[in-house]
């Protein structure tokens, strides 16, 4: 137990933030925000901002303050984290939290610093940052301070993410701006062509969730979804099958897979062979999409597993990082 204020890991998603202390997940709120447009002000933060999503009158706007795992509204995202914290830590601390917040591969030093920067003024006392493929590994418990390979496969709300660990370091890492918001853009544009109508993300969010698969189920499963229609802009309902879903997300499945090859193809010989025994991790929202285990198995020929708490591992890696900080410091990105 840290004697001056709490020690907390965050996992800093476009779609979701996680907060972790100790090897508790303590809050696991949506990254929106509504926002007042014309009084400059916020409304309302996390699931209380999603559910107004879409059902709010102009003068407030429901928007996500990351886009692709960075900070696209400085101003929002430091704001938002403060109301996280405070949530957590309660408004009257005595001492602020030190705080670890996870970061995608391959974002400039302009963008961790923001991240860095932001989350010092919403209150945290020491910020480090943390890259979410080696969060997720500390996370799941894998031995990355060995000499041995560890590859993890990060897929996330905006970014996936692909790593080779060892020594407590990323050998070989790659990420693709393109994650579950994506997979959700893929079913509205397939249920718009093939039957001209218009539906919202959440709504194709729901129909991935429920009947969603990444191969060709061996159950069909349906669900019944309402949209505008094109012509008539009247409401109507049609039925969506699992097949349907599969067809529509193979296209940016393809686009996500591309991290993953290019961090097969660069790592060391020696690794590669660690891998292919050991298999690859997969974690992040985008792991519990029913059958992605099996199409990157059957897409790479890497064996490939679900972690065992695919959606927490990254966060509660970052909170376990702040108790072994001597040995991963040099690990960590310079800010």
């Amino acid at each position: 137990m840290p004697l001056f204020g709490k020690d907390l890991g965050i996992d800093l998603g476009t779609v979701n933030t996680l907060v972790c202390e100790g090897s508790e997940v303590v809050l696991h709120e949506p990254t929106i925000v509504a926002i007042d447009i014309e009084e400059l002000k916020i409304v309302d933060v996390g699931q209380s901002a999603r559910e107004m999503d879409g059902r709010v009158p102009e003068v407030i706007e429901v928007s996500r303050p990351l886009r692709d795992g960075v900070i696209a509204d400085f101003e929002v995202t430091h704001r938002m984290l403060g109301h996280f914290i405070e949530k957590v830590c309660g408004p009257a601390r005595l001492f602020k939290p030190r705080l670890m917040i996870t970061i995608p591969l391959g974002v400039t030093s302009v963008e961790s610093r923001a991240v860095h920067e932001a989350a010092l003024q919403a209150g945290g006392r020491e910020v480090y940052l943390i890259q979410e493929p080696l969060a997720a590994a500390i996370g799941v418990g894998l031995p990355i301070a060995t000499p041995s390979g560890n590859l993890v496969v990060n897929l996330g709300g905006g970014v996936t993410q692909a790593a080779v660990i060892a020594m407590g370091g990323i050998v070989a890492g790659d990420a693709t701006r393109t994650g579950g918001l994506k997979l959700d853009e893929a079913i509205i544009s397939y249920v718009r062509k093939k039957y001209g109508l218009i539906i919202g993300p959440r709504t194709a969010e729901e129909a991935k969730i429920r009947i969603g698969s990444a191969i060709a189920p061996d159950e069909e499963s349906t669900i019944e979804i309402q949209g505008q229609d094109q012509v008539t802009g009247l409401p109507r309902p049609i039925t969506l099958t699992t097949s349907e879903i599969v067809e529509a997300l193979q296209e940016t499945l393809h686009l996500q897979l591309v991290a993953v090859r290019s961090v097969l193809e660069h790592t060391p010989p020696e690794l590669a062979s660690d891998i292919i025994d050991r298999g690859m991790l997969i974690c992040g929202g985008g792991s519990m999409l029913r059958g992605i285990d099996k199409w990157l198995t059957s897409e790479t020929g890497v064996p490939a597993y679900v972690a065992e708490e695919p959606v927490a591992c990254a966060s509660k890696g970052a909170a376990r990082g702040l108790g072994m900080l001597e040995r991963i410091l040099r690990m960590l990105p310079e800010v």
